[in-house]
């Protein structure tokens, strides 16, 4: 069987931008909660806030360490893999990500030292302030990340001289058509994934008789942004979708399934897009429902997959469905949030143990959302790797396949051992809970374990 350099060189890349992303999309959302929880700690002097800070800021700890490594071979295989991207987007690009690392890792780096082994060794205003100031270096490490990945999405700012791109432009460079949108979404996204793991967390401990006072501030907190970011994140989407129409439809036609654009779409719930045939099979569908949703009218008409040739679309079957993955997973954010609320008014949030334990095994929803998303946005872009200036197919290095190959088997493995021992002390971290907290004897069988470290830190290309 002849193997494809530029599949596995995808495969590849693919595979090391899934382990990396989810810890972005974990302590982003989490420097955000330490430092709340700092400022609370400073504001009323309680010290059930610090024990929790403390005790969260030893996750982000390993979890920010588990994104630098996987971020590090990211940028390596720029290129090894991707040369002729490097080439013809280096300038546009490399500005952007050296900005990153200058305006927020050494920001981030610098003051989590203060923060994890400062403790009682600096002024309690310091300590809150490093936290402060780490929560924005991660925000603004997304910032200039999404900027990257958002001119790749919808270029601007630039102009074409011998097939290279050249900035023209900064300011339209880094505020692209897209990325208001998908930086407001990605952040959202990163509050939410931390919400669901600082519930599960949460109520593990209060199932198993541990640690509750805590365990009730987590659940708490927790219950309280959920409420108001879910729902917030459907608006956000909305935009996103409207804003990605205009300047990638092909993109929401394969979202959508969507094949003849002189019709109006209707929203399939679940369908079997037949690429070859260029129809869909065992559609269950909403009539019109895409395009009430896209152009607010029932009778709104978009361009559909047919619209291009076939060479010129994204693959139909993983964008359709991770899309519905991704939408199902927010549905059910906002209902978890909503009822969260509903029981917490009825007095009943620490009572009901069956919403504790659905919560408990919650943890991983976050994470599924953000790879769902992430591969709407990155399969939805191909066959382009910059959309309109170059194809992906050309934007590889001139590596043979059973090099790709071999070092892809070498990253599943190292990857495995790495982050497994990772993911492991983290566990060990959530059972020993916040130091200096009252410990009681867990009820047996009370709480799953929670593999709360497959999840974290920053966003990559």
């Amino acid at each position: 069987m002849e193997l494809d350099p530029v599949m596995l060189a995808r495969l590849q890349f693919a595979f090391t931008i899934s382990f990396h992303i989810i810890f972005p999309s974990f302590t982003i959302g989490l420097s955000a909660y330490i430092a709340t929880l700092e400022v609370l700690w400073s504001a009323t002097g309680r010290d059930h806030f610090k024990r929790i800070a403390r005790f969260w800021t030893k996750i982000f700890a390993v979890s920010f360490a588990m994104g630098v490594v996987s971020g590090i071979v990211l940028s390596y295989q720029f290129g090894t893999n991707w040369s002729r991207f490097s080439v013809v987007t280096g300038n546009v690009i490399g500005p952007l990500i050296g900005y990153e690392v200058l305006t927020a890792f050494f920001l981030e780096a610098t003051f989590l030292g203060i923060l994890l082994f400062g403790g009682d060794r600096v002024p309690r205003w310091l300590h809150v302030t490093s936290a402060i100031l780490v929560a924005i270096g991660t925000a603004t490490s997304a910032f200039w990340i999404l900027s990257a990945n958002s001119w790749m999405q919808t270029p601007a700012g630039h102009e074409i001289r011998d097939g290279i791109a050249y900035p023209v432009d900064w300011w339209k460079i880094v505020f692209n058509p897209s990325f208001p949108y998908r930086f407001a979404h990605m952040l959202n996204a990163a509050y939410l994934t931390t919400a669901f793991c600082v519930l599960a967390v949460g109520a593990r401990y209060l199932l198993g008789n541990r640690h509750e006072e805590e365990g009730r501030t987590m659940i708490r907190m927790a219950v309280g942004l959920l409420a108001i970011l879910a729902p917030l994140q459907l608006f956000i989407g909305d935009q996103h979708g409207l804003n990605t129409l205009k300047y990638q439809p092909i993109k929401i036609a394969a979202m959508e399934a969507h094949w003849d654009g002189s019709e109006p779409g209707d929203f399939n719930i679940i369908a079997w897009p037949d690429e070859k045939e260029e129809r869909n099979r065992f559609a269950i569908s909403i009539p019109r429902g895409a395009s009430l949703i896209l152009t607010h009218k029932l009778d709104g008409l978009f361009p559909g997959l047919k619209s291009v040739p076939p060479q010129d679309r994204p693959p139909v079957w993983s964008v359709f469905y991770a899309f519905r993955v991704m939408v199902g997973i927010g549905l059910l954010m906002i209902a978890a949030g909503l009822f969260g609320v509903w029981l917490w008014w009825r007095g009943r949030l620490f009572t009901t143990r069956w919403y504790l334990k659905a919560a408990s095994w919650g943890w991983w929803i976050g994470f599924v959302a953000v790879l769902s998303g992430w591969l709407v946005t990155e399969s939805g872009r191909q066959p382009w790797v910059a959309y309109g200036i170059l194809r992906t197919a050309d934007a590889t290095s001139p590596v043979l396949a059973i090099n790709i190959a071999q070092t892809l088997a070498l990253f599943v493995l190292v990857y495995g051992v790495v982050f497994g021992a990772g993911i492991y002390y983290i566990n060990r971290l959530i059972e020993h809970g916040p130091v200096g907290a009252a410990v009681e004897d867990p009820e047996p069988g009370a709480g799953p374990p929670i593999g709360a470290a497959e999840a974290a830190g920053r966003e990559a290309l």
